[in-house]
Protein backbone atom coordinates (compact mmCIF):
# COMPACT_ATOMS: atom_id res chain seq x y z
CA UNK A 1 0.00 0.00 0.00
CA UNK A 2 1.17 3.24 -0.81
CA UNK A 3 0.00 6.67 0.87
CA UNK A 4 0.15 10.42 0.43
CA UNK A 5 -0.86 13.55 1.74
CA UNK A 6 -3.31 15.86 -0.11
CA UNK A 7 -2.73 19.54 0.70
CA UNK A 8 -4.67 22.43 -0.83
CA UNK A 9 -2.98 25.63 -0.36
CA UNK A 10 -0.48 24.15 2.13
CA UNK A 11 -3.57 22.94 4.74
CA UNK A 12 -3.65 19.38 4.60
CA UNK A 13 -6.84 18.17 2.60
CA UNK A 14 -6.70 14.84 2.68
CA UNK A 15 -5.15 11.13 2.18
CA UNK A 16 -5.10 9.40 -1.20
CA UNK A 17 -3.88 5.69 -1.14
CA UNK A 18 -3.04 2.58 -3.59
CA UNK A 19 -3.98 -0.74 -1.92
CA UNK A 20 -2.41 -3.58 -2.40
CA UNK A 21 -4.82 -4.52 -5.24
CA UNK A 22 -4.06 -1.45 -7.26
CA UNK A 23 -7.58 0.47 -6.25
CA UNK A 24 -7.00 4.40 -4.97
CA UNK A 25 -9.29 5.74 -2.28
CA UNK A 26 -9.40 9.49 -1.27
CA UNK A 27 -11.08 11.06 1.43
CA UNK A 28 -10.86 14.73 3.01
CA UNK A 29 -9.49 15.01 6.11
CA UNK A 30 -11.84 15.66 9.15
CA UNK A 31 -10.15 18.64 10.19
CA UNK A 32 -10.42 20.07 6.41
CA UNK A 33 -14.06 18.88 5.87
CA UNK A 34 -15.18 21.06 9.17
CA UNK A 35 -13.64 23.83 8.17
CA UNK A 36 -16.77 25.74 6.78
CA UNK A 37 -13.66 28.06 4.56
CA UNK A 38 -11.63 25.36 2.79
CA UNK A 39 -12.88 24.02 -0.61
CA UNK A 40 -13.00 20.88 -2.17
CA UNK A 41 -9.85 20.42 -4.09
CA UNK A 42 -11.86 18.88 -7.52
CA UNK A 43 -15.43 19.43 -8.66
CA UNK A 44 -15.04 15.75 -9.25
CA UNK A 45 -13.89 15.19 -5.33
CA UNK A 46 -16.48 17.14 -3.53
CA UNK A 47 -16.25 17.86 0.00
CA UNK A 48 -18.01 14.80 2.09
CA UNK A 49 -17.28 12.48 4.66
CA UNK A 50 -17.30 9.72 2.13
CA UNK A 51 -14.41 7.58 0.64
CA UNK A 52 -13.81 8.06 -3.27
CA UNK A 53 -12.65 4.71 -4.68
CA UNK A 54 -11.78 3.81 -8.32
CA UNK A 55 -10.05 1.59 -9.92
CA UNK A 56 -7.63 3.80 -11.53
CA UNK A 57 -6.20 7.14 -10.85
CA UNK A 58 -8.28 9.85 -9.76
CA UNK A 59 -8.69 11.98 -13.37
CA UNK A 60 -8.01 15.03 -11.23
CA UNK A 61 -4.35 13.44 -9.75
CA UNK A 62 -3.63 12.04 -12.91
CA UNK A 63 -4.16 15.07 -15.08
CA UNK A 64 -1.45 16.77 -12.39
CA UNK A 65 1.40 14.19 -14.39
CA UNK A 66 3.15 15.67 -17.04
CA UNK A 67 3.05 14.10 -20.49
CA UNK A 68 5.85 12.59 -23.45
CA UNK A 69 9.05 14.35 -23.52
CA UNK A 70 8.85 15.63 -20.23
CA UNK A 71 7.06 12.85 -18.17
CA UNK A 72 9.81 10.46 -19.73
CA UNK A 73 11.82 12.30 -18.50
CA UNK A 74 11.01 12.76 -15.41
CA UNK A 75 10.93 8.66 -15.52
CA UNK A 76 14.17 8.26 -16.73
CA UNK A 77 15.44 10.38 -13.58
CA UNK A 78 13.17 9.13 -10.75
CA UNK A 79 13.47 5.39 -12.02
CA UNK A 80 9.65 4.49 -12.32
CA UNK A 81 7.48 2.92 -14.76
CA UNK A 82 5.86 5.35 -17.31
CA UNK A 83 2.56 3.01 -16.31
CA UNK A 84 3.24 3.94 -12.38
CA UNK A 85 0.98 7.30 -12.55
CA UNK A 86 0.94 6.99 -8.74
CA UNK A 87 4.31 6.55 -8.64
CA UNK A 88 5.26 9.21 -10.78
CA UNK A 89 2.43 11.36 -9.13
CA UNK A 90 4.82 10.79 -5.52
CA UNK A 91 7.44 12.08 -6.85
CA UNK A 92 6.63 15.07 -8.54
CA UNK A 93 3.54 16.55 -6.98
CA UNK A 94 4.71 17.67 -3.86
CA UNK A 95 6.62 21.03 -4.91
CA UNK A 96 5.67 23.65 -7.38
CA UNK A 97 2.64 22.33 -8.86
CA UNK A 98 0.01 24.08 -11.41
CA UNK A 99 -2.72 24.87 -8.89
CA UNK A 100 -3.10 25.07 -5.28
CA UNK A 101 -3.31 21.44 -4.50
CA UNK A 102 -0.02 18.93 -4.02
CA UNK A 103 0.98 15.55 -2.79
CA UNK A 104 3.50 14.95 -0.40
CA UNK A 105 4.19 10.63 -0.05
CA UNK A 106 4.17 9.52 3.30
CA UNK A 107 7.10 7.48 4.08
Amino acid sequence: MRKAEVYNNHLLAGMLEQTDGGEFIFRYDSSYFANPSTKEISLTLPKTRQEYHSRVLFPFFFNMLSEGANKRIQCTRFKIDEQDYFGLLLATAGNDTIGSVTVKKII
